[in-house]
């Protein structure tokens, strides 16, 4: 288990997406560990709740080779953290993968994150 985002944002940035991915537990306990069950998730304007975000970890499983996550900045104050960071991916058909986030949330009081904004802009990367 990695760092909740209250404690740690950079880790969790990195842990919650490898977790997700490559983990054998199930992604409700990945997902639970880091949110709370009334999380909002609004990804370039579209909802994702808990049940939809769920399902959105088995086809990941399922066609991910590989992630990794560079961050380039975080800050925390209060309940409130922002972080800036390039997801790169490689699926097992297709070419590599960036994506640019700018992602905004709002923490409840244990540490995991209760609402969550980001803004994505995807690219097709060249082999890194």
């Amino acid at each position: 288990m990695g760092p909740r985002p209250g404690q740690d944002l950079a880790g969790y940035l990195v842990s919650y997406p490898e977790e997700m991915a490559f983990s054998d537990d199930d992604p409700a306990e990945v997902l639970d560990r880091y949110h709370t069950p009334d999380l909002e998730w609004v990804n370039d304007g579209m909802l994702m709740d808990r049940p939809r975000l769920i399902a959105h970890a088995r086809p990941v499983r399922k066609n991910a080779r590989s992630v990794r996550i560079e961050v380039h900045d975080t800050v925390a104050d209060g309940d409130r953290v922002a972080a800036r960071f390039t997801v790169h991916a490689q699926m097992r058909k297709g070419a590599p993968l960036t994506i640019d986030v700018h992602f905004f949330g709002r923490l409840a009081p244990d540490g995991r994150l209760c609402h969550i904004d980001q803004i994505t802009r995807t690219n097709r990367a060249s082999a890194e």
